[in-house]
Parts: C-alpha cells; sequence; structure tokens
C-alpha cells in the first residue's frame, strides 16, 4: 500500500469532479464529527443512526433518516461508521432497498480482514462498488477532519468518493486492492494500543516503586522516547480524565481482538498484542469499557 494522494481537508474539489450526494450511517464518536466535516465541505447529506437521537443534533447540518434504505436512497457515496462487521452486514441489508446503481460504499469502520472480506462478498453479491477505507484518528481528529484515510478499492470508486475522503481526512494513503486499508489498519492500531498500555504500565510500575509518576512524563518529555500521545494519555491517566473517551475501551478492546486473530491467521506470534489484549479485556471486565482507551491504566494489577 502506498501513500499515493495526499490532501487537506479544507481543499476543494477538483475542478470539473461531481459533488456526489451522501449517506451516512453511525453517528457514533468518531461518525458525528466526520458528518460535520462532510456537510461543511457543501455535500448534501443524510445521517442515520440505530438510536435517532444520537443523530438529532446533526439536523442542523443534514437530513435525518429514520431507516437505513430511507438514509442511501438516491446516495452517491455511503459512509459506513459503525462497531464491527456484523453491525456493518445488518445495516448494509437494511439499506439494500434504498442503494441505486452505482452507488459507491465507503467502509471506514474497524472490522478486520475476515470482515472485510465478508463486506467485500456482500457488495459482489449487490454490484455495490466497495471502498475498504478505515481511518486512523479518535474523536479530536475526525471533529477537525484531520483523520488519515487508507482507502483501499477501485480507482473509479476512489475518484467518485474524493470529495467525502478530503472533507473527513486530513491525508488518504491509497490502493488498489480491497482489504489492504483494514490489513494497515490493524497494524498500526498495534502500535496505538502497546503504547498506551506501556504508558499505563509505566506509570504504574514508577507509583508501585514509591516514585511520583507524573515524574515518569517530565523525564521522557522531548527526548526520542518522548510523542504527543504519551503525554496526553499519560496525563489523562494521572488525572484520572478518562469518562469522556476520545476512543472508547470496548472499541480497543475490539480492536486487539481483531489484531490477534488476524496475525494468527496470517501464521505470526505477536506476543505483545496478546498480553495488550489481556490488559484491555480485564480492563473492560471491570467495568471500564465506556471510558477512554486510556482507562486501562484503571484496571486491577
Amino acid at each position: 500500500m502506498t501513500e499515493q494522494t495526499t490532501t487537506t481537508a479544507d481543499s476543494t474539489t477538483a475542478e470539473g469532479a461531481a459533488r456526489p450526494t451522501v449517506a451516512l450511517l453511525g453517528t457514533g464518536i468518531m461518525g458525528t464529527g466526520m458528518a460535520r466535516n462532510i456537510a461543511g465541505a457543501g455535500l448534501p447529506l443524510t445521517v442515520w443512526n440505530r438510536t435517532r437521537e444520537r443523530a438529532e443534533p446533526l439536523a442542523d447540518v443534514a437530513t435525518v433518516a429514520d431507516s437505513p434504505a430511507e438514509a442511501v436512497r438516491g446516495a452517491d457515496v455511503v459512509v459506513v461508521m459503525l462497531m464491527d462487521a456484523d453491525a456493518v452486514l445488518d445495516v448494509l441489508a437494511q439499506a439494500e432497498p434504498g442503494l441505486r446503481e452505482g452507488v459507491v460504499v465507503v467502509q471506514t469502520s474497524t472490522i478486520g480482514p475476515d470482515g472485510t472480506r465478508r463486506v467485500a462478498a456482500w457488495a459482489g453479491e449487490h454490484g455495490v462498488a466497495l471502498l475498504d477505507a478505515p481511518v486512523l484518528g479518535t474523536k479530536g481528529p475526525a471533529e477537525q477532519g484531520k483523520l488519515v484515510v487508507l482507502a483501499a478499492g477501485p480507482a473509479a470508486a476512489r475518484e467518485t468518493a474524493r470529495p467525502v475522503l478530503e472533507a473527513v481526512g486530513a491525508r488518504t494513503v491509497e490502493s488498489d486492492e480491497v482489504g489492504a486499508g483494514s490489513a494497515l489498519k490493524l497494524a498500526c492500531n498495534s502500535l496505538v494500543a502497546s503504547l498506551v498500555e506501556s504508558v499505563a504500565e509505566s506509570l504504574v510500575l514508577a507509583r508501585a516503586l514509591g516514585v511520583d509518576p507524573h515524574l515518569v512524563l517530565k523525564a521522557v518529555r522531548g527526548g526520542a522516547m518522548d510523542s504527543p500521545y504519551v503525554q496526553v494519555k499519560g496525563a489523562a491517566m494521572l488525572e484520572d480524565a478518562l469518562d469522556e473517551p476520545a476512543f472508547p475501551l470496548a472499541g480497543a478492546a475490539k480492536d486487539t481482538r481483531l489484531i490477534v486473530e488476524a496475525a494468527r491467521g496470517a501464521g505470526v506470534e505477536l506476543a505483545v498484542a496478546e498480553a495488550v489484549q489481556r490488559r484491555f479485556a480485564a480492563a473492560v471486565d471491570a467495568g471500564q469499557g465506556g471510558a477512554d482507551i486510556a482507562a486501562t491504566f484503571r484496571a486491577p494489577r
């Protein structure tokens, strides 16, 4: 997968390019921010969410539909942002009566290679062009239009969807092969999950050894081991500012399960990812699933 195209969220649609009518299915933490940026780019937008109340705040910029079929009727591009492959396939099945010929489905949820194969099979059966386009980023980048979109699929589908990709993302990494986006997303999320758990363990260890854990963040600040993510997540852990998630721990636990399953399917052992999966699962079992991914810090150890 190569980064063939770099775009900015405030770039204009290429001269002569059509401005597609868009439907967005799933207005959770990520979908809400994405929807506002799509509408902000001047693209006609209809949104749907299983719980309508979560879509209603978007009524100032979009039409709120009562069903997936109603939402997608007349749409050129359908963006899907849901929890897992089962949810994606269920909602697409509900949307089928409203899908028009030539529609492009932009599947942005994190569903892994197996889930993507299932969605691709559905798309093939129904004559739908599929763009496998999970995104890197959490609530803030979604709201700011600064996601990184991992867009894999036919060139024609990418071009149809490009105004949408440019609206939600700061950069687009492109590939021709459906499945490459989901595979890359898991590789990147493995790094994110391992980093968060490593920060949590460093702070837990410092505290257990009688050292002020704030000194860990101070010691690494500005050095080769530092990153904005280390400082932001570390501070959130120490300030216990974890109950308004940028990315819920339950979602991270699902993603680490997908990572481990994909690695095993490829014949690769990922010892760190498997340990992180167990830690995230323990934190979810301890009631932290709705908190931020950094709430792994709260899990019993």
